[in-house]
């Protein structure tokens, strides 16, 4: 494939030309630091980009991506720098292509139940945007207050309500893609059903950047519960709680919006950052299960199930949340845990691990084996209801 270009001062002349001397940075290592990592991948594994552009419009990130094409300079997109799989970090330096400038919500469409939005939106401004009109965007990955919906669609994102709503592609029904070539394209559009192959729509979905740069965003809303509610359960100790899980998912007559599992580190950790106390002196771990449904009476109906099974399988006790503001504070502790994680220890590891539901009791020995091998502390949270658990 022969050696990559470099990025000379001709280069960074024409990219100022392109989106304006205020959108680039170079030069200045203090500055680009902050786009040399994301969460994984801290200050200490970072890669220096030679140059971050930060474009406003499909023409201008196609314009650098032509230039890019033309210098073989690599590029490394980058949406809000919260992924977990290295995605957004320019292991080969090159152009950081940011589009944090492109940050606009475009267009709600009410009848189609849709909304369009350019990659740079906080994926939390969306549903801010649409509940005024008893809507809601069903993505809901645990930094959506901080993460960009781009990145959500390049790594088709997972989060707290996956288990019953699934991951972002489900809910991406067209995209503007700028293609390595410069090429812009659209794919999809409004269409809720629409079968024809190849399905190049979704080819992109989780691409993370490999096969194009995704300059607008078509996303489908659903309707707002109309009642929803939180449970948070203590337990004494790990393998209670987390065998909890298998049967909170196989209860039947309902399914869980979240369940959301922390260890007593994790649970320490997040109520010592917030300045809150513990939610019960003994908890050894912890389950956080949302359920949400179409009335009041129905809502009650499946907290209560849960409710009973839990302490059936040992919870210390049960406490629900179903107001916006106790709801609020009970995820409270598990949205902040990985800045809480930063807070005590500058040097960590953030994994996104899956296994099968049924083999979560076994994955929890394993990581305890494992701490004791090699001498860390490995706490464990995460996405117990999807098998999918951050190994820290």
């Amino acid at each position: 494939m022969g050696e990559y270009g470099t990025v000379t001062a001709a280069v960074v002349a024409e990219l100022r030309e392109i989106v304006g001397a205020q959108g680039v940075i170079y030069g200045q290592p203090e500055r680009m630091l902050a786009y040399a990592h994301d969460e994984v991948a801290g200050e200490e594994h970072a890669h220096m980009p030679d140059v971050v552009v930060k474009p406003e419009s499909a023409a201008q990130v196609a314009a650098v991506v032509r230039l890019a094409n033309r210098e073989r300079i690599p590029v490394t997109p980058r949406g809000g720098g919260t992924g977990l799989s290295g995605g957004a970090v320019p292991v080969r330096g090159g152009i950081v292509l940011s589009v944090e400038r492109m940050n606009r919500i475009l267009e709600v469409d009410r009848e189609n139940m849709a909304i369009t939005v350019e990659p740079g939106v906080v994926t939390n401004e969306i549903n801010l945007e649409v509940q005024k009109f008893g809507l809601f965007y069903a993505g809901y990955p645990m930094s959506l207050e901080s993460c960009f919906v781009g990145g959500n669609v390049a790594e088709n994102a997972g989060g707290g309500r996956a288990i019953k709503y699934g991951v972002t592609g489900r809910y991406v029904l067209g995209l503007e893609v700028v293609l390595p070539t410069g090429e812009i394209v659209q794919l999809g559009g409004k269409r809720v059903k629409d079968v024809t192959g190849y399905d190049l729509l979704h080819l992109m979905v989780g691409s993370e950047g490999t096969l194009g740069i995704f300059t607008r965003i078509t996303l489908r809303l659903l309707p707002t519960p109309a009642a929803r509610a939180v449970l948070l359960v203590p337990f004494a100790d790990v393998a209670t709680a987390i065998a909890a899980v298998p049967r909170v998912m196989t209860l039947g007559h309902l399914l869980p919006a979240s369940v959301e599992f922390m260890d007593r580190l994790s649970v320490e950790t997040a109520y010592r950052f917030l300045g809150e106390g513990l939610p019960h002196p003994n908890v050894g771990a912890m389950l956080l299960v949302e359920v949400d449904g179409n009335s009041q009476e129905q809502v009650e109906a499946e907290y209560e199930a849960v409710a009973e099974l839990c302490l059936e399988a040992g919870a210390l006790d049960v406490y629900v949340g179903n107001t916006a503001d106790t709801e609020r504070k009970m995820w409270r502790p598990r949205q902040n845990l990985a800045e809480a994680f930063k807070a005590i220890s500058p040097v960590q590891s953030l994994e996104d691990v899956v296994v099968p539901l049924a083999q979560i009791p076994a994955l929890m020995p394993e990581l305890e084996r494992l701490s004791q091998e090699y001498g860390v502390l490995i706490p464990c949270y995460g996405h117990a209801g999807d098998g999918n658990l951050h190994a820290t």
